[in-house]
């Protein structure tokens, strides 16, 4: 049997995650100048939810890390203190503490504690003065205060610092003189109070939305660590609030058990705000509690309500309206105050926060669509099922064809139209594995803050494309050889601050990562704006190492693909960052497990830019089924331009045995796909041979020379690296509707690694092959 408080567990820390890409989000914007008071809400509401589930399951540390982060936040929010840039470092860095603190409770690991010190340190820095009194009244008994019930019952204990008038109270009253239902008045109603208002913005017509909440808390809302006064302020700063404590079900004292739960509150409030934004508030307690929202007819903006002392009182209304001045009753109508003053006394209201205005995106925020968490494996079992019938649709389409019954109408409409719904179940599937690379580019905004702050360089991170969405198997992949790439950019790729500036470059050096969809394919750019590969160097290196024989002529090019060579680095000495000789060889051979492609291109003293070519997804994909001296391969689709059929006219010889084919203004090498697979010798002649336009990249294209076209068709990819490891040119494997297996061809890799060969008078075995 699972543990229920196991299970709640595991979705909190689910909940972190997307708060702490929330947090992050936030505090990029905040960095970069935006100052709307929205986004600076939403920094403080992550860490506080955050800080919030951790104290309902004991995560001391959580909470009190959260703690100190979250009052930063508010002095910010609160306009009492402007962030610098050396702050604004300050809070990512903290970001960085409380997600490894929320890992480390979630692994059940620890977390250095100079780390946690000195960011610690670093934020109370950041407070000054202005933290001190939030630190102190962190437990404070007028933040306890149950709206109308405990006002007027006598203080029984509170702990806590007591104001000068509470020390000199009378001793404790006789509890058996209570009366049996407390927080009564005389005509048995329930004392209700109007909370501080917050400021509202008006709508158009000068109406601002009304809701009404009731909330009724289970026993395990407290058994859990959690308390509704902190729910009822977060209310409180949604808007103005009106709240009535409901104590119908109290019973006498006599009676009373200690761990039941017999209050309940309604909560009026007026807020701009929509009701999925009222509903995060009891995010952690859903299951802990009886919660409806009710929105009601909009109301007029009342003048803001200040907030009744004890002695302003009044009785509950039958029917909740919106909130309006309250009168004092008579004193007589007033239960028997004790001897002490009220709770509410025991230290003075803070003052509210200097937020500014809601912005009107703000307060025309959609209601977002609900949303299901579901276990990878479920969604991997799921994506094999549509592949499965990926295939039997084909093999039903081929049965269909060898029995001749082809050509009757209703069989072929009937096969039409099961092509397409298989099509849109894989579209469909494809598309809940999707997930936009936001998380993975955040992740490498902290390699970024950490590696420049081991080499003591001013780095600003920008990215591009955070929404671009790519299948989750690939992202989880990608971290490694990203991480790997930002570092050498870090590292190799800026110039130390002293050395730009002499350079007239900007002191800050700035790292660029990107996402895009290009031609079916994804595109991962990185690029930095440092002194650009260094090439005689990374030469004499690969020489020195015997990586390349002394005297190798090589292009630009060519030199730059050095680096991926194993073992290869420039670097002088070994660091915690580069030198060991592991690296960008690692990340060539995880991008190319991936179906990808990696390319460099570098300008001196501009820059270099690492371009990462992707499969958008893992499973199912477009291609040409294609015939090669008897063997059946698969073209995806995507990378194809054109179809073409040779003639002598656009044929054209270059050297001794290769061609190339003039299309329209330009030439395109002419490859023969049965040669550079090793299926064949070359044609005697090309005049009147289909060719495949192909280009996997931006800067790579050729004609490549078939038998035939069979059909175009879905095809489910069946990875071959883990039984037969990188065979060249070929990227994976799929069965056909006959039952047949064919070769799913790695074009780029086609291209890049082809001879060219289409002649068989080549007798120069010098002019085969490409350098290593």
């Amino acid at each position: 049997m699972s543990d229920p408080m196991a299970e709640i567990k595991a979705s909190f820390f689910l909940e972190c995650e997307e708060l702490l890409e929330q947090l992050q989000d936030g505090l990029s914007r905040f960095e970069e100048g935006d100052d709307d008071p929205e986004t600076i809400n939403e920094v403080f509401r992550a860490v506080h939810s955050i800080k919030g589930g951790a104290g309902a399951f004991g995560l001391t540390a959580l909470v009190d890390f959260a703690h100190v982060f979250e009052t930063s936040m508010d002095i910010v929010r609160s306009g009492e203190k402007a962030p610098e840039s050396e702050d604004h470092k300050t809070f990512l860095h903290a970001s960085d503490i409380l997600c490894d603190l929320v890992v480390a409770s979630r692994d059940e690991t620890e977390v250095p504690s100079e780390r946690v010190t000195e960011s610690v340190t670093a934020l109370r820095a950041f407070l000054g003065d202005s933290g001190a009194e939030e630190e102190d009244e962190e437990v404070d008994p007028s933040d306890f205060q149950p709206m109308g019930v405990s006002m007027d019952l006598p203080q029984l204990s509170v702990p806590g610092p007591q104001s000068p008038d509470v020390s000199a109270a009378p001793a404790l009253p006789d509890l058996a003189a209570l009366p049996d239902v407390a927080a009564k008045d005389d005509d048995n109603n329930s004392i209700s109070d109007t909370s501080k208002p917050a400021p509202i913005t008006k709508d158009a017509s000068g109406n601002t939305p009304t809701f009404t909440i009731r909330f009724r808390p289970d026993p395990s809302l407290f058994t859990s660590g959690n308390e509704p006064l902190h729910l009822l302020k977060m209310l409180g700063e949604l808007g103005e609030t009106k709240t009535t404590c409901i104590c119908d079900d109290l019973p006498a004292i006599d009676i009373l058990e200690g761990e039941e739960s017999f209050l309940s509150w309604s909560i009026e409030l007026l807020t701009s705000r929509s009701e999925q934004e009222i509903r995060e508030v009891f995010d952690f307690v859903e299951d802990l509690c009886e919660l409806s929202v009710e929105s009601i007819a909009a109301a007029p903006l009342t003048p803001s309500i200040p907030a009744p002392s004890s002695e302003e009182i009044k009785n509950e209304p039958e029917t909740l309206q919106p909130p309006q001045t309250a009168a004092t009753p008579p004193a007589e109508q007033l239960p028997t105050p004790s001897a002490q003053p009220a709770l509410s006394q025991a230290k003075p209201e803070k003052s509210a926060p200097k937020s500014k205005p809601a912005t009107k995106s703000a307060t025309t925020q959609s209601k977002p669509s609900g949303t299901v968490r579901v276990e990878l494996d479920r969604i991997d079992r799921l994506v094999n099922l549509v592949g499965e019938l990926v295939i039997n649709q084909a093999m039903l389409s081929q049965s269909v064809v060898e029995a001749g019954i082809g050509n009757d109408q209703n069989v072929a409409a009937g096969l039409d139209e099961f092509m397409q719904l298989t099509r849109d179940i894989q579209d469909s599937v494809m598309a809940i594995r999707a997930q936009p690379v936001k998380s993975l580019f955040q992740r490498m905004g902290r390699i970024v803050r950490e590696s420049s702050a081991s080499v003591q360089k001013d780095v600003r991170f920008v990215t591009v494309g955070e929404a671009t969405e790519v299948d989750k198997t690939v992202i989880e992949r990608l971290a490694d050889p990203l991480t790997h790439m930002i570092r050498n950019a870090v590292d190799h790729g800026l110039e130390e601050n002293e050395a730009r500036s002499a350079a007239g470059k900007p002191r800050q050096g700035t790292v660029t990562l990107s996402a895009s969809h290009k031609s079916g394919r994804v595109l991962i750019e990185v690029f930095d704006d440092g002194g650009g590969i260094n090439r005689p160097v990374v030469l004499n290196k690969a020489i020195e190492k015997g990586l390349i024989s002394e005297g190798a002529q090589l292009t630009d090019g060519e030199i730059d693909n050095l680096l991926f060579l194993p073992g290869f680095s420039t670097a002088s000495e070994i660091s915690n960052l580069s030198g060991r000789g592991v690296g960008m060889d690692v990340v060539r051979n995880s991008i190319t497990a991936l179906g990808g492609r990696i390319t460099i291109s570098s300008e001196k003293g501009k820059g270099t830019k690492f371009s990462i070519s992707l499969p958008l997804t893992l499973a199912v994909q477009d291609g040409m089924v294609i015939e090669v001296a008897g063997q059946t391969l698969v073209v995806p689709l995507n990378n194809i331009i054109e179809t073409m059929t040779l003639t002598s006219e656009n044929l054209r010889e270059m050297g001794p045995a290769t061609t190339v084919v003039q299309l329209r203004d330009n030439f395109v090498p002419l490859l023969d796909l049965a040669v550079e697979l090793g299926f064949s010798s070359p044609k005697p002649s090309y005049h009147d041979c289909v060719a495949l336009l192909i280009s996997p990249e931006e800067d790579s294209m050729a004609a490549v020379v078939i038998d035939r076209i069979i059909e175009q068709r879905q095809v489910v990819i069946k990875g071959l690296q883990d039984s037969y490891g990188a065979i060249s040119g070929i990227a994976a494997a799929t069965i056909l509707g006959d039952g047949q297996i064919a070769l799913i061809l790695d074009s780029g890799d086609v291209i890049a690694n082809a001879s060219g060969r289409t002649r068989s008078t080549l007798n120069n075995p010098q002019l085969t092959g490409a350098i290593a």
